[in-house]
């Protein structure tokens, strides 16, 4: 036999193919292979969809709330953080995570921590709008407010990710973790300045456009900072099925959300609450000018006299011994 054909048998008998991909990540590594997009283009179309709606929805009720005082402006401030908390913060991270999946290992949800990250979310919004929305925050007070915001969203979103348990342990990059959190804390501030300077429909869809960009640009960041180790797995996975809670509980938030677009819808705007104000001030102008007119026989449109004379006052009357 031909000494090279010979060398060529035992070359072939000897080595064997190179994995390639994940399995070689999974052969020498121990690391499971993540998929993000396991829908494809589906599962981040609808929750950046549903993060711009969120955003938009915000910046309406924001827009009102500055527009009233009172208790009015709360309802409003409330609504507005649920709306970009809620619906586009929580709703889009977690319709992300309908589209995450390690083939190694099926994945659950602790409803709990799941819960308190919703929470989370609302409340951390509805903070960072009070503390920038004061009359004297001026710059400082919207950058604390997006510090305060952009640090709770992070929080919530890494709170998410704790919610989920899977077959093996989860590692994360701390560059792209700051990076998320710098996202994040950008995203807040411009929202918040948006909340609380932006008016008008083609600024507010353009505002939405952009917070919605950011706030799945910070999720997906924080998602590729993570890598799951697979090797020593213990076969037991605790929590929810995504179809069993995520699915119901997103869907129960769309719902509120188009209840929140058609009270939006059904209220006056900013600039007719401001108009409305107007006209009553003239009305109660007019209303006290026409009183003060039948009260002092003075022509119309003169105001009564505040000062307490004998003859306008009983008692000085009296006292006076006439």
């Amino acid at each position: 036999m031909p000494a090279g054909l010979l060398y060529h048998r035992r070359f072939d008998d000897e080595v064997s193919p190179l994995p390639k991909g994940p399995e070689l990540t999974e052969r020498f590594a121990g690391m499971g292979h993540v998929d993000h997009f396991a829908y494809g283009a589906v599962t981040p179309g609808i929750a950046y969809l549903m993060s711009c709606v969120g955003s938009a929805l915000g910046l309406l009720c924001t827009t009102r709330a500055r527009a009233v005082r009172g208790w009015a402006r709360a309802r409003w401030l409330v609504l507005g953080a649920a709306s970009i908390g809620g619906t586009g913060i929580w709703v889009m991270h977690f319709i992300g995570m309908l589209g995450f999946s390690v083939r190694e290992t099926p994945i659950r949800y602790d409803v709990g921590k799941t819960m308190t990250s919703l929470v989370l979310a609302v409340v951390v919004v509805g903070i960072g709008m009070a503390v920038a929305g004061r009359r004297n925050a001026g710059p400082v007070g919207l950058v604390i407010g997006g510090v305060i915001t952009g640090g709770g969203v992070a929080i919530m979103h890494y709170m998410g990710m704790a919610a989920m348990s899977l077959d093996g342990s989860v590692e994360y990059d701390s560059f792209r973790v700051g990076l998320s959190i710098l996202i994040a804390v950008v995203a807040a501030t411009a929202a918040l300045w948006a909340a609380l300077n932006v008016s008008g429909f083609a600024a507010t869809a353009g505002a939405a456009l952009i917070m919605g960009l950011a706030v799945s640009g910070m999720h997906y960041t924080g998602m590729s900072a993570m890598s799951v180790r697979t090797e020593g797995r213990h076969g037991m996975v605790h929590g929810v099925e995504a179809s069993q809670f995520l699915a119901p509980l997103i869907t129960g938030i769309s719902l509120f959300t188009v209840i929140t677009l058609f009270i939006v819808a059904l209220s006056p705007s900013a600039d007719e609450i401001k108009e409305e104000d107007e006209l009553s001030a003239r009305l109660a102008r007019l209303e006290d000018n026409r009183f003060g007119s039948a009260a002092t026989g003075g022509p119309i449109g003169t105001r009564p006299s505040h000062r307490r004379g004998t003859e306008n006052n009983p008692r000085d009357y009296f006292r006076s011994g006439r």
